[in-house]
């Protein structure tokens, strides 16, 4: 017993028939057995349920992603404020006449560090990966 067909004529984007061409080909299937594959599987009970789990992957995806940045952020905020919290208690102000001088040579350690800051930010390694060997080679000792 076969299965009942009804001819139907659809307008279709050509790219979408070109595509479903090549699908066809591929599987050495008719384009017709394509087209009800496709409409079977977006007119069937479970597609939503599919559609729904493929999302939520997506958004699980997302989340990890979002929480290592957040863990990456704390990270450079600490940092940042240890290091201002050292240099303020252990750096002692310098007299009026040495200050021209410290300028000068803070303007040379400035522009060092920011070229220093582009090159790592290019290249590597970034500080969390070489905090993370730091931290794994203190505990293996």
């Amino acid at each position: 017993m076969t299965k009942a067909s009804i001819k139907q004529t659809f307008r279709l984007d050509a790219e979408l028939v070109r595509l479903v061409a090549e699908r066809a080909r591929q599987r050495r299937v008719t384009r017709t057995e394509i087209v009800e594959a496709a409409l079977a599987s977006l007119l069937s009970a479970d597609h939503e349920e599919r559609l729904e789990a493929a999302l939520t992957k997506r958004i699980d995806k997302l989340a990890r992603g979002l929480e290592r940045l957040e863990w990456n952020l704390d990270l450079s905020n600490e940092a940042f404020a240890l290091f201002v919290r050292f240099w303020l208690t252990s750096t002692a102000p310098l007299p009026d006449t040495a200050l021209p001088a410290a300028q000068a040579t803070g303007r040379k350690r400035w522009e060092g560090f920011v070229e220093s800051l582009s090159r790592r930010m290019e290249a590597g390694p970034k500080l969390a990966e070489e905090l993370s060997r730091d931290v794994g080679n203190s505990f293996s000792k």
